[in-house]
């Protein structure tokens, strides 16, 4: 879903009406032209916040079966290995 835009000074002018706006979708805020803030009802940030932490557990998971199955890296060599990578 593309969130709508406004600017900033038509958010403040209109805040009330936003609140109710933002029920049925995303609204991006805008100050000098450029993207600053979004406002987005509670159902819609709750099911954002739940969804980065699913995301967050699975990257966990998936470094622990790594770890477990011991294929672990030395810190000093996987930036050594970043840097390997960088400068190609």
């Amino acid at each position: 879903m593309m969130e709508k835009g406004i600017s900033a000074s038509e958010a403040k002018t209109n805040f009330g009406q936003l609140l109710e706006r933002v029920q049925r979708e995303p609204l991006t805020i805008s100050k000098k032209g450029r993207p600053v803030a979004v406002l987005m009802s509670i159902d819609e940030f709750e099911t954002h916040q739940r969804l980065k932490l699913e995301q967050l557990r699975r990257a966990v998971r998936a470094g622990l079966r790594e770890l477990n199955a011991g294929k672990v890296v030395d810190g000093a060599e996987a930036f050594k290995a970043i840097d390997r990578e960088l400068d190609d």
